[in-house]
């Protein structure tokens, strides 16, 4: 199921030629009641972004987003997109997207999944050790 998919996932920008995110932002996603999808997103050129949106399709999202950019640039924006993964089985987002703000135009972006990073702690791997 695409919510539990997208749940608690970390995207980093694959291509975004006429955005404003970058490979330096990072996409944090939430979905709760089955459908209804909230984010966050910062780094480069964005200072601070909120996303919310739902999921229309098996494969299908739809968002608004709203950033204040590191130059004090208020922006925000609407966007359709796929939900699909690569051969390596990361989630990837693909979007057309629109300007609402005084910005006119849009474009077409991409977004790859962030693999979790497992930590262990110093104790578990003197244990590990220690078997």
């Amino acid at each position: 199921m695409l919510s539990r998919e997208i749940h608690n996932s970390r995207f980093i920008t694959r291509g975004n030629p006429h955005g404003r995110s970058g490979a330096d932002t990072v996409f944090e996603y939430a979905v709760a009641e089955a459908d209804l999808i909230t984010g966050t997103y910062s780094g480069g050129d964005i200072r601070s972004g909120q996303i919310v949106g739902k999921i229309t399709g098996a494969d299908a999202i739809e968002l608004r987003f709203q950033c204040i950019t590191t130059t004090g640039e208020l922006l925000s924006g609407l966007s359709q997109g796929r939900v699909s993964r690569d051969p390596a089985g990361l989630l990837c987002l693909d979007f057309e997207w629109a300007w609402l703000s005084s910005n006119q135009g849009g474009g077409t972006s991409s977004y790859v999944e962030l693999p979790a990073i497992t930590i262990t702690s110093a104790a578990q791997q003197t244990n590990a050790a220690d078997r």
